[in-house]
C-alpha cells in the first residue's frame, strides 16, 4: 500500500484542485490592489498608449 504522502506526489497536477494548486506554490491572497502595481510596467507613455489601444480594439472585436 502507498503511504498518503508518496500518493500525493503521484498526482498529476491537472487532478488536483485550484486550492491544492496554490497550496503547493504557495500562492496566497492579495491583500490590497496596490499589491498588483508594477512600477514602470511600460517604458514610456507611448508604450501605455500602443497597450490601451490594442485592448480597446480587442474588446470591441468581440462585440456583436
Amino acid at each position: 500500500m502507498t503511504a498518503p504522502a508518496e500518493h500525493e506526489s503521484e498526482l498529476r497536477e491537472e487532478d488536483l484542485s485550484i486550492e491544492e494548486l496554490a497550496r503547493r506554490q504557495g500562492v496566497r491572497p492579495i491583500r490590497s490592489v496596490d499589491e498588483l502595481a508594477e512600477p514602470e510596467a511600460f517604458e514610456s507613455d507611448a508604450e501605455l498608449d500602443e497597450f490601451l489601444a490594442d485592448l480597446h480594439a480587442s474588446r470591441r472585436a468581440n462585440i456583436g
